[in-house]
């Protein structure tokens, strides 16, 4: 241990793996530790034994809930958008080769008390019954104008210029009615909260062309794809890619002290008293608990179930995103469904996830709309926890700290934080200009 490396990363969560993978590509020398004995850190899958245990602290769940290794229950459950980033990074660092995806069946939207199917083209919204005969006719002509939108060429600008005309002033001039908007800004645009409404429209114009863009990709009833055995099979692939490249790694390392010099810098990590030098160090919020803050807490409920969710079409994997509004909430509710046809639970077994930023302490309550709407649970889990961000100035310490994971139940968050720590890291970007058609192991499964 005691060599010299560029950077040493600390957690094996998914945003340190991938940054690990991306600096080993760049030909950095890397070694990468976790005080845990398994990969995946917060964002880790578990197993039915490890899941009971976790939650109900006794060894043995029912028999009738099947073999504990069929499960990979996610902590952090979310899915990736066909054409989003996490996409891009994974085709970008070649890590598509060593999962398999599967399409999501369905994305769903709750509105004045109902599941809805979320309408993301023209032709959709004209047969959505979100809204009625005239409402219809509106959306359509806004999908119509997002679809066509390019910011390179102003002649689909229709003469305004999204970088300085707010969202609620482009919605506006489409006459659109509040639930239209919410919909299109939770469900389609995938904000979490109502703050996009003052803001530059061109960020949500381009979030909608991606979910759109992301349900051409596969022609399926989502734009969302998830890994066959679940996402704790990503922090694995970024680790094999890391090692390919040369990256050490060791798990089960207690402590995992960071030292700094005479001038605050990070310069090397010790651990069971062998110390490793380093120029910068990568980690998550518990490994320096000094240089973060906290920022919310996450709730969630996590359901096993014998059924698909109700009113979703039957499906299998799906995701219904209920908006701030219709709760009279402050952010957006999520529900995150799964089941055997992802492996992530034994034949006829469904798991759904109910998550959202913790506005109280009664979370059972908090979650009640969401519960709801999942029908009877075989088991049934409740979970919170604390969300950090630096507070740190990396170019002074040489500490590059991700943020903790969110409640959204998709991946462009947590992947734009990577982006922009590798950048802090690197002084560059990511190129993610890639053939996205190289993720064909998506399209193998149907």
């Amino acid at each position: 241990m005691d060599e010299e490396y560029d950077v040493i990363v600390l957690g094996t969560g998914l945003k340190e793996c991938i940054l690990s993978g991306l600096l080993s590509v760049d030909g950095l020398k890397v070694l990468h530790m976790d005080r845990n004995d398994y990969y995946g850190g917060d964002s880790t899958s578990l197993n039915l034994n490890q899941l009971w245990k976790k939650f109900r602290g006794e060894d043995k769940p029912p028999a009738h809930l099947g073999s504990s290794k069929d499960y990979n229950v996610d902590m952090v459950p979310k899915f990736m958008m066909a054409n989003g980033t996490l996409v891009r990074t994974l085709i970008h660092t070649d890590v598509t080769k060593y999962l398999s995806f599967k399409a999501v069946d369905g994305s769903f939207v709750f509105s004045k008390g109902k599941i809805h199917k979320v309408p993301a083209t023209d032709m959709e919204a004209l047969k959505s019954p979100l809204m009625g005969l005239f409402e219809k006719r509106r959306a359509r002509n806004f999908f119509i104008f997002v679809q066509d939108y390019n910011e390179a060429d102003p002649k689909t600008h229709q003469g305004l210029d999204l970088t300085t005309v707010t969202t609620k002033e482009l919605v506006a001039k489409y006459g659109l009615s509040d639930d239209t908007v919410d919909f299109i800004g939770h469900a389609l645009a995938l904000h979490r909260d109502d703050r996009h409404l003052n803001e530059p429209a061109l960020d949500t114009v381009k979030r909608m062309k991606l979910y759109s863009e992301s349900l051409a990709r596969f022609q399926g009833g989502s734009p969302y794809i998830y890994p066959l055995y679940g996402l704790g099979e990503l922090p694995q692939g970024f680790a094999r890619l890391s090692a390919v490249y040369g990256g050490t790694y060791m798990l089960s390392k207690p402590e995992c002290k960071v030292e700094f010099d005479m001038e605050g810098k990070a310069c090397g990590v010790t651990s069971e008293g062998e110390t490793a030098k380093c120029k910068k160090v990568v980690c998550d919020p518990s490994y320096l608990t000094n240089k973060v803050r906290k920022i919310g807490k996450v709730a969630r409920a996590i359901a096993i179930m014998s059924h698909p969710i109700p009113n979703t079409n039957e499906s299998h994997s799906v995701q219904i995103i209920l908006p701030q509004k219709q709760l009279g909430r402050k952010s957006d509710m999520y529900v995150f469904g799964c089941s055997y046809t992802h492996n992530v639970a034994p034949k006829g077994k469904f798991i759904a996830f109910v998550s959202a930023e913790a506005e109280s302490d009664n979370i059972q309550s908090e979650l009640k709309p969401g519960i709801d709407l999942l029908g009877p649970v075989d088991e049934l889990f409740f979970d919170m926890y604390d969300r950090y961000e630096p507070v740190n100035e990396p170019s002074l310490d040489n500490c590059f700290i991700s943020t903790s994971y969110d409640a959204t139940t998709h991946f462009e968050t947590t992947v734009t934080d990577v982006l922009n720590m590798y950048t802090m890291i690197t002084g560059k970007a990511v190129d993610l200009s890639v053939d996205l058609s190289a993720a064909s192991a998506a399209e193998e499964e149907y």
